[in-house]
């Protein structure tokens, strides 16, 4: 399915609204955008793009990840975690969308990914 038709449905699923670049990334560095776009879930599903993408801070407790979102701190499923696409923004990126109420963790690179 192509990138763009996948987060769409993904949106359209959760009930969460697709966000936007409506030219507040236009001062991205090219492969900056473009490791955004190429992110993946393990799961083979594409985590979407730098405007669905969050930079957080994180917190490491007894070997799992934990990130602060909305104002509360959510362990990252192990589902999540993306270590083999490196991480050139030098920050934790979560990608989060909210489904019936819950927040679900669909994609976290820490900040050290390699």
């Amino acid at each position: 399915m192509h990138r763009l038709a996948l987060c769409v449905w993904l949106a359209a699923m959760t009930g969460t609204a697709l966000a936007f670049d409506n030219g507040q990334y236009d001062s991205v560095p090219p492969d900056i955008r473009a490791w955004f776009k190429s992110v993946i879930a393990p799961n083979g599903v594409p985590c979407c793009d730098i405007s669905d993408g969050h930079r957080t801070d994180y917190d490491v407790r007894k070997g799992a990840y934990w990130v602060p979102i909305e104002g509360q701190w959510m362990e990252v499923p192990e589902r999540a975690i993306i270590r083999d696409r490196g991480n050139p923004v030098g920050q934790a990126v979560v990608w989060y969308v909210h489904h019936r109420g819950a927040i679900i963790i669909s994609c976290f690179v820490p900040a050290d990914a390699v």
